[in-house]
């Protein structure tokens, strides 16, 4: 790995490795865990990272908080196994590209370097929490599918 042009305030070159290798780990020990459904939440991978990943990783769903209400430009990328992909719940129109409007969507990538810039970065959306909860928690003590919501599974699978 090649250093950044400049690291961030108060980091050191090997506090940023480590805390790679322990990301790293952590991912692989969720994505081997021996459970049948496993969802994880992370961006796309840059190319050093997915070299290190399992070969039965599939590609990541991405999805978009405008999908679930919320009028941002934010790709989420959900590892998933055993679950659905989470399907839109609330899809905003979007903007025209280049509008004021299209501008405030993309207010994450248009951020200064900041001392708040990492934690406003990394916020979820609750529309997408809540198509989490609907979509891959609406489990029955019966191991019956609920309704018939294409994302409702069974509380004998989710287990």
């Amino acid at each position: 790995m090649t250093p950044p042009k400049k690291l961030p305030l108060g980091r050191t070159w090997d506090s940023m490795k480590a805390e790679f290798e322990d990301g790293i780990d952590l991912f692989i020990a969720c994505w081997r865990a021996p459970i049948e459904r496993v969802a994880i939440e992370n961006p796309r991978m840059h190319d050093i990272a997915q070299a290190r990943m399992p070969d039965d990783l599939p590609a990541p769903d991405i999805v978009q908080p405008f999908w679930f209400g919320h009028p941002e430009y934010k790709a989420t990328g959900w590892y998933l196994r055993g679950v659905p992909p989470l399907i839109a719940t609330n899809r905003l129109p979007e903007p025209q590209r280049g509008s004021d409007e299209w501008k405030a969507w993309n207010r994450v990538w248009r951020m200064p370097r900041s001392p708040e810039r990492g934690r406003e970065r990394s916020r979820f959306f609750p529309g997408m929490a809540s198509a989490m909860a609907d979509q891959w928690g609406g489990v029955t003590d019966h191991g019956s599918e609920a309704q018939s919501h294409p994302g409702f599974v069974t509380a004998s699978s989710a287990a």
